[in-house]
């Protein structure tokens, strides 16, 4: 299953893929096609088989729901950056290492491309007990490691009791799990059966339950040798022979700073009618390529089979098209979110220093400040010049595919300098003759604005930003930084400003968001706490967001909940810890040779890479 809520710097910003309208039904989401922005692009439909199972030789195969392929062939796909940072899913922290990881270690449940319901994957089935605090999931009997040895329910359980819930790696599953200060019961029933017991009925239980498996036979010596072995363990220094997975595809070799390679799993348990095991291609190539026109030029110089295209390059996509060897596909706007971000740190360190300037910390913790930035900033100008139109203009903490959307906030407001002036005129500040501002007590009001070097559209919108608020008068020196020193930056140091970035997002639950919102949330980065902060204090409305995660949690009714939900989001608009820019359109090239392509809103382009198969 896959995992949210981690931070993310996009390789590019169209990140997932969700369409504009959504509405739910008893699970089901119902996604409208037509609704979809005209960009003249294709936006397919397809029926998908349900999920079902066949035995051969005492191994319960997950069928294919797709049409019969051939073997051979590889996908090229990109990234942006530096690479991966670790080949351990349990400690991934980055979009590239999740990606890889998800290739690797399937999940028990997934979710269907389609229609959004989760569905069994390692699993054969799963029941949820009537008073809804009872999850038996059952795996498919005779799945295997890629050593040879069989996946039991002593695996699942191992991962829940001894990686996830006793704090190794990334906790962000943890602490999204925690339902009224306890954590689910795991426990064996059978060889492969699985019990997960919670204290209340927790609506988002089931989509996090799912998530993946550790081999235990590898992974027990490890746990044994402590956390700092953990964290280190699978490093990107590991010989590929010594992983041990159960994905679709094994790690073969890891160039740094140039590529990674997967082979196919010849014994992964996907089979086609014919019972050939899938996947059908022999590797899937990920290049590490600098920045974002060096994999534009990747692509059109045919290294590259897939690419997502930028909204300032889609005209020119289009007009190649009709005479090239690709296709281009509309996935509708990005799950993901994209805005900038104050530092309202006001605690000192253990060695009783501030993390932010006393001085900023005024600026940034006043409501009128933030407000003023929000209206100063021209989101319009970012749809326009910098997405080329195919975006969409965001305000709110859930994205516009989401499902919980509050509609009321969706359309925001327009740029307006000078009510921005009234708000700092009511804070006190002025600006002098040569229009530079001040706060009350005569500082000059100018600070740093991060993100990452590479992303060149959220390198334009940081330019945008640094030139809107210099309409009121604010410095802004905006820099563009490697990606592992911004993020020690804001997860280590607290020693940053503002900062421009984006996080990955569910368009079905924002309970995956806690370790955002909640106040001690792994990356609850407006505000992060440290373990020897001092003098820590909720702001109220912080406090007010802690007891709406708990109170949508504890909801199963989805009106209910979406009432809940629009609250939180009307919060975080009001307190502008964040100002959301844009949501552009996710649109991809795929090279015609790639069959069995059906992209879908929920799923992406590559929802079924173990069913694609190349035909030249």
């Amino acid at each position: 299953m896959k995992k949210y809520g981690k931070l993310i710097f996009i390789t590019v910003i169209i990140a997932l893929m969700v369409v504009s309208c959504f509405r739910i039904d008893k699970g089901t989401v119902e996604t409208n096609y037509d609704n979809v922005q005209k960009t003249g692009i294709s936006s397919e439909k397809r029926e998908y088989k349900p999920v079902n199972t066949r035995v051969l030789n005492g191994i319960e195969y997950k069928m294919s729901r797709s049409e019969i392929g051939k073997y051979g062939g590889q996908i090229v796909v990109s990234t942006i950056g530096e690479g991966p940072k670790t080949f351990n899913p349990w400690e991934s922290k980055d979009a590239t290492s999740s990606e890889i990881a998800d290739l690797m270690y399937d999940s028990l449940l997934t979710t269907d491309p389609v229609t959004g319901q989760v569905i069994p994957n390692m699993s054969k089935e799963f029941k949820v007990s009537d008073d809804q605090k009872t999850y038996t999931i059952t795996l498919r009997k005779g799945l295997k490691w890629t050593d040879g040895r069989e996946i039991t329910s002593d695996d699942v359980v191992f991962t829940w009791n001894d990686i996830i819930l006793a704090g190794y790696g990334n906790t962000s599953l943890r602490d999204s799990v925690l339902i009224d200060g306890e954590y689910p019961v795991v426990k064996k029933i059978d060889k492969y059966t699985t019990e997960f017991k919670i204290k209340k009925p927790f609506s988002p239980f089931l989509r996090f339950v799912g998530t993946q498996i550790a081999p235990k036979h590898i992974f027990a010596p490890v746990v044994k040798k402590g956390l700092r072995y953990f964290d280190s363990y699978l490093s990107t220094t590991v010989n590929p022979k010594d992983i041990v997975s159960s994905g679709a595809f094994m790690l073969e070799e890891y160039v740094p700073a140039q590529r990674v390679v997967l082979k196919r799993n010849p014994n992964y348990y996907v089979i086609d009618e014919n019972n050939n095991i899938l996947p059908y291609i022999d590797k899937y190539v990920i290049l590490i390529v600098g920045d974002l026109n060096n994999e534009m030029l990747k692509f059109e110089s045919g290294e590259l089979d897939i690419i997502n295209v930028r909204g300032k390059d889609l005209p020119r996509f289009k007009m190649k098209e009709k005479k090239s060897n690709f296709k281009l596909y509309n996935l509708g706007p990005a799950t993901s979110t994209m805005f900038i971000a104050f530092n309202l740190n006001t605690r000192k360190n253990k060695d009783g220093k501030y993390y932010v300037n006393p001085v900023k910390q005024k600026w940034f913790n006043d409501i009128n400040f933030r407000t003023a930035v929000d209206y100063a900033t021209d989101r319009n100008a970012m749809v326009n010049n910098v997405a080329n139109g195919a975006a969409q203009p965001l305000y709110t903490a859930e994205s516009l595919s989401s499902i919980y959307l509050n509609e009321k906030l969706a359309s925001g407001h327009e740029k307006n300098i000078e009510y921005s002036k009234e708000l700092l005129k009511k804070s006190g500040f002025y600006t002098d003759n040569q229009g530079i501002l001040h706060d009350k007590d005569g500082n000059i009001v100018e600070f740093d604005l991060y993100t990452n070097a590479g992303q060149t559209e959220r390198e334009a919108c940081g330019v945008m930003i640094k030139e809107d608020l210099s309409e009121l008068g604010i410095k802004v020196n905006f820099k563009p930084i490697e990606f592992n020193s911004l993020v020690s930056k804001m997860m280590s140091t607290s020693d940053w400003d503002m900062v421009l970035m984006g996080l990955t997002g569910n368009p079905l639950e924002p309970h995956s968001g806690k370790n955002v919102w909640y106040s001690k949330g792994h990356l609850h980065l407006f505000n992060m706490r440290f373990p020897n902060d001092k003098e820590d204090k909720l702001l109220d409305w912080e406090k007010q967001i802690d007891d709406i995660i708990e109170q949508g949690a504890l909801e199963l009714d989805y009106n209910k909940r979406k009432v809940i939900y629009d609250k939180y989001q009307q919060i975080i608009y009001d307190e502008k810890p964040f100002i959301y820019l844009y949501s552009p359109l996710t649109i991809t090239a795929v090279r015609n040779k790639i069959k069995n392509l059906y992209p879908t809103p929920l799923g992406g382009t590559l929802h079924n890479l173990y069913e694609l198969y190349i035909d030249e």
